[in-house]
């Protein structure tokens, strides 16, 4: 399992927002955090608590992503041409564990860094294990055919809470999926507004 897994729950507390929009978030029935102190009024954020606030929503809606490896994507970000929160976004997306998830293959981000790292998946035929494999367009990933009947897989292709985006192309009938290009903020359906301008703006500060 990995290690976040027990911890998701506590991200969308914390955030105050059901950052999946998952049926199950806590926040659907308690919109205050964790922990005894949780239900304390909230003050206003100032910059750089909003600033945080967006990176760490950023970094735990791809499965709580370490702070050095988040770093390493955004500095990465910042080198490639164009808007750094722009090709932030992009560069997240590009993951494969993001692309598993996104193809409906698994139903949660952390289940998806989980099936690649059991070897579930192959990349132009050949088997991956790295969740943050990075995939180019064009590139074919499609489930191993001794994993196409696990329950998981099975689960997440019925899944009605969420749709394939269009950078994607899936045929769950073959457990594949192609992906087209790397998207923009704006094409990436996420359930919460994501604000990686505020990112660029924290580390731009520190």
């Amino acid at each position: 399992m990995t290690k976040r897994t027990s911890a998701k729950y506590k991200i969308d507390r914390r955030m105050g927002e059901n950052i999946w929009g998952r049926p199950k978030s806590p926040v659907n029935r308690r919109e205050y955090g964790p922990g005894q102190h949780g239900q304390r009024r909230k003050g206003k954020l100032s910059d750089f608590g909003l600033q945080l606030r967006a990176k760490q929503k950023l970094k735990g809606y791809y499965g709580d992503l370490t702070e050095k490896q988040f770093r390493r994507i955004y500095a990465e970000a910042e080198r490639v041409k164009g808007d750094t929160g722009e090709n932030l976004i992009g560069l997240l997306e590009r993951r494969l564990d993001a692309v598993v998830y996104r193809a409906k293959f698994v139903p949660t981000v952390f289940a998806a860094r989980q099936f690649v790292n059991h070897g579930h998946v192959k990349v132009n035929g050949k088997r991956v294990n790295i969740p943050s494999y990075r995939v180019k367009e064009g590139d074919v990933i499609e489930v191993r055919d001794k994993s196409k009947q696990l329950a998981l897989v099975l689960e997440a292709a019925a899944l009605a809470e969420r749709d394939v985006p269009d950078y994607i192309d899936a045929d769950h009938s073959k457990m594949t999926a192609t992906f087209v290009r790397a998207p923009g903020l704006s094409d990436v359906p996420y359930p919460v507004m994501m604000e990686p301008n505020l990112v660029v703006e924290f580390y731009a500060k520190n």
